[in-house]
């Protein structure tokens, strides 16, 4: 007999989430990801000057602004076959590769890290046995005796007031628990710190793009940074060194707490490893362009099919048919117009809303807003596990470094012996996050360099302006977002946008079921899962927000009059 069980909404993400599942035998032999609320930027952007568009669309989401701005910019340049100055290029990587770092740590520490952590268990540990043993993970210097004594104290001051804030609705006390008390007050710890680390990368952000979570130094074909090493208004070396002084104090954290820490909830949850894989096809594009026409990269792109068992599925990016040809969204079971599948140039976004889904009825037609992209019909998995996955198995020397480390600290810590192969899983899509994220802080910082060399040569340029012939073009913005590939696809007539869709890393991963009734990413990684007790579905979050959901980029709602468009209710 089967138990149905609906999570809605699923919280510490972005967006508005819910998952049905049915679960036999204790584990998920079904799941279905639905997404609740309706994206209509598409429609706003249509006529509008496509200069206009980056501003518009990275208002998509309140955490992915800067990624949907350089997506937008680079469609509009794509169309236009439109060169941007070295310096522009340079400046945008390390706007982007600072967000990222900001994204991924607030990720695993802020948004899942207590799937894995019992908070409460942390005021049972002994602060001298905790930082002994930190003292085998790393030598962060935040790991002191007084450090963690001050964050039991702090922690239990919580307690004793009433006042838990992001602790107050955990799963304290469940099963699939397993931390003991001094790792949970080591984590708690850590948490605490990372609240200050994501600063310092956000600060970088709002340095380069002039503020934050809306950068506001983009332009199609280039930058508005303007570059003058005498002028304290303008972008200079004081503030390009207090731009490097902030990515080495996040590098230092991410190398010496964040990987440890992956390594170290690995090890104690290695059941973790074999559960959550789901679809194992991959998708990553190339990103951090090193040169002004944006043909060569720090960041490799590639295809991975049928779970990357040997180097002959790999689709290099430089291989094979265009990926720009054999991208298509479905609506199949999606609240729009129409049933077939659609190339993003050809794409449309007319809503057709069916009806609620009701939690003790079978799935519907159509039950979500999320759209459902494949890649030659397939679905695809995307995110940092993918790139780690292309850049391993592609010899990526950064890569490989990195995953090396996360499977030595694996094993130093745990006498645990971890292959590639594991990181088709739950646990594995953290590890790829934190060994993206250490990539991202080492090339924040080559890039630093690769800029102040570059204008240490005298070259200031910026921008290249852009001119918007007569007729019809079409253009793609592609971009490794930290949740993964994202596209954004123009079409451009007599200067003004005649169509735009945006397909996002969470639109790959969340959609539903296709006309083929192929399962999308997080239903697929579902069936398999363990459910200890129905009721409190901890280990259904653990492998959700693995995949950092943002469901605001992939649905986005819109209503001129402000009007309630509905309520959410949370049940089980």
């Amino acid at each position: 007999m089967s138990t149905r069980i609906t999570i809605d909404p699923i919280t510490r993400i972005e967006g508005h989430l819910r998952i049905d599942l049915e679960v036999e035998g204790g584990h998920v032999s079904k799941a279905y990801s639905s997404g609740t609320m309706w994206r209509g930027i598409e429609l706003i952007l249509q006529g509008r000057d496509p200069r206009d568009a980056w501003v518009f669309t990275q208002r998509i989401c309140g955490v992915c602004t800067t990624v949907h701005a350089i997506a937008s910019v680079r469609s509009v340049e794509s169309a236009l076959g439109l060169e941007i100055p070295l310096n522009a290029q340079l400046i945008r990587n390390i706007i982007i590769s600072a967000h990222s770092q900001h994204d991924h740590i607030v990720h695993f520490y802020h948004l899942s890290a207590l799937d894995w952590v019992d908070v409460v268990s942390a005021l049972g540990a002994d602060p001298a046995r905790t930082a002994a043993l930190a003292a085998k993970i790393s030598d962060w210097p935040g790991n002191s005796v007084q450090a963690l004594t001050a964050v039991k104290e702090k922690l239990a001051g919580f307690v004793k007031a009433g006042q838990l804030g992001p602790f107050a609705n955990g799963y304290w006390g469940h099963p699939a628990m397993k931390l003991a008390p001094e790792v949970n007050l080591l984590a708690v710890a850590h948490y605490l710190q990372a609240l200050d680390v994501q600063r310092k990368a956000n600060q970088v952000v709002a340095i380069l793009g002039s503020k934050t979570p809306n950068i506001q130094n983009l332009a199609v074909g280039g930058v508005a940074n303007a570059i003058n090493l005498d002028n304290p208004a303008t972008l200079n070396m004081e503030k390009l060194y207090r731009v490097k002084s902030l990515l080495e104090e996040v590098q230092a954290f991410i190398t010496q707490v964040y990987l440890p820490d992956v390594a170290a909830v690995a090890g104690f949850y290695p059941d973790w490893l074999k559960y959550g894989a789901g679809v194992t096809n991959y998708l990553a594009v190339p990103d951090l362009p090193t040169d002004a026409r944006a043909t060569r990269f720090d960041l490799p792109g590639g295809i991975v099919m049928a779970g990357a068992k040997d180097l002959e599925r790999i689709t290099g990016w430089d291989k094979g048919q265009p990926f720009v040809q054999r991208v298509t969204e479905g609506v199949a079971r999606s609240y729009y117009e129409g049933a077939e599948q659609r190339h993003p140039w050809q794409g449309e976004t007319r809503p057709s809303y069916t009806g609620d889904w009701k939690a003790e009825t079978e799935a519907p037609a159509k039950y979500s807003w999320v759209k459902a992209p494949r890649l030659d019909g397939k679905p695809v998995q995307v995110g940092p596990l993918a790139q780690v996955l292309v850049g391993f198995l592609t010899g990526h020397e950064l890569t490989v470094k990195y995953v090396t480390a996360a499977i030595d600290a694996v094993k130093a810590i745990h006498g645990i012996q971890l292959t590639p192969a594991m990181l088709h899983s739950t646990l594995g899509r953290h590890a790829a996050r934190a060994v993206r994220c250490a990539m991202m802080g080492e090339l924040s910082l080559k890039h630093w360099g690769l800029l102040a060399a570059n204008v240490g040569k005298g070259d200031t340029a910026i921008f290249n302006p852009p001119v918007f012939p007569k007729g019809e073009i079409m253009g793609v913005g592609l971009h490794e977002a930290p949740r993964g590939t994202l596209s954004h696809w123009c079409v451009i007539e007599d200067g003004k946008l005649k169509n735009y869709q945006a397909v996002v890393p969470s639109t790959w991963n969340a959609g539903p079921r296709d006309e083929k009734d192929q399962a999308g990413p997080y239903e697929a990684s579902l069936v398999g899962n363990p459910i200890a007790d129905p009721k409190l579905p901890l280990e259904a979050l653990r492998t959700i927000h693995s995949f950092d959901p943002c469901l605001a980029c992939a649905i986005h709602t819109h209503d001129a009059d402000g009007q309630e468009l509905g309520q959410v209710k949370v049940g089980v």
